[in-house]
């Protein structure tokens, strides 16, 4: 995850496979010469929460579902809060309520994820998860070539699941499908809280909301686990790989990379779970299975080309 990536003054784009905490810049961001150096920063990005996710879930037998997420959390709220010192004092009641309702949003997500990832594989729940994003773009466009991305992708759901869930785990298929919806809500409270707080401020106070609500649920399934030093050591490393890190990197590649190159990019999570899930825990895919998730990479790409088209025949300053 799932999760993956921080927000900013600029309000992020829905962007469909974007990780946790990505905030893309304006679409008119300029391009820079050489891309291939921001283009491996966003790749090495995603890759890096993809391969945390799949660390995290080597991790759950020994911490619990909700054990590992409250580490990866709490780990990443410390290193947030400290790197970025948010100041507590001159917000409004409204700038609150946005930053704690992004956070409910950050702990839904991340909590539902890792539930489905405990059920079913890594590219399969992550491919789920997209559809979240995926549908808040293609609403937030009304195109009617977006009835085109939106069949794309339920194509993709109906092969993943083989006609039904049965195979898939009902249970982890909800919990995706769940945490794709919290995704979408995630998107739409990272831009007011990026609206109303400086650089990634509101990203790190969010992130204390979220470890906050989640201790709690995490010391009830793992208890006293969490303080065993190799648990606390892998949760640390979760955080640092799904958190931490993605946002350092998007962070700087964004002030060179356009967001519609980033948002294409992002769209490859799904293929970079799968890849996660094979190499580190052995779940190979099917060839239904890689055509599933290339039907809903390809929505996707197709919902993002079609929103940056939009926008770009809307001229600066035609007051639309």
């Amino acid at each position: 995850m799932t999760t993956s990536s921080a927000a900013s003054p600029s309000t992020p784009a829905a962007v469909p496979g974007a990780a946790p905490g990505h905030a893309p810049e304006a679409a008119g961001a300029p391009r820079g010469r050489g891309s291939l150096g921001p283009v491996g920063l966003v790749l090495a990005g995603g890759i890096s929460v993809q391969f945390g996710g799949a660390l995290a879930v080597t991790l759950m037998p020994r911490a619990g579902a909700l054990g590992v997420v409250t580490l990866r959390l709490l780990v990443a709220a410390v290193v947030l809060l400290v790197v970025c010192r948010p100041r507590l004092r001159g917000h409004s009641r409204a700038d609150w309520t946005t930053v704690i309702a992004f956070g409910i949003a950050l702990a839904g997500m991340n909590g539902l994820f890792y539930q489905a990832a405990a059920r079913i594989p890594l590219g399969t729940a992550v491919t789920l998860e997209v559809l979240g994003p995926l549908a808040l773009s293609v609403l937030a466009s009304r195109r009617a070539i977006n009835l085109l991305w939106a069949g794309l992708a339920l194509a993709g759901v109906v092969l993943l699941g083989g006609g039904g869930f049965e195979g898939l785990d009902p249970l982890g298929a909800a919990f995706a499908l769940g945490a794709g919806v919290m995704w979408a809500a995630y998107i739409i409270f990272s831009a007011r809280t990026g609206r109303r707080f400086p650089q990634a401020d509101g990203l790190a106070l969010a992130m204390a909301v979220a470890a906050v609500l989640f201790l709690p649920l995490g010391i009830a399934e793992s208890g006293t686990k969490l303080l065993d030093p190799t648990v606390f050591a892998l949760g640390a490393a979760v955080a640092m790989l799904s958190s931490v890190l993605p946002y350092t990197l998007e962070l700087l590649a964004l002030r060179r990379l356009p967001a519609s190159t980033f948002a294409v990019l992002m769209s490859l999570e799904p293929a970079l779970a799968a890849a996660a899930g094979f190499l580190v825990l052995s779940q190979a895919l099917t060839l239904t299975e890689a055509a599933a998730i290339a039907l809903v990479i390809a929505a996707s790409m197709g919902a993002v080309r079609t929103q940056v088209g939009r926008g770009r025949e809307k001229a600066p300053g035609d007051g639309s």
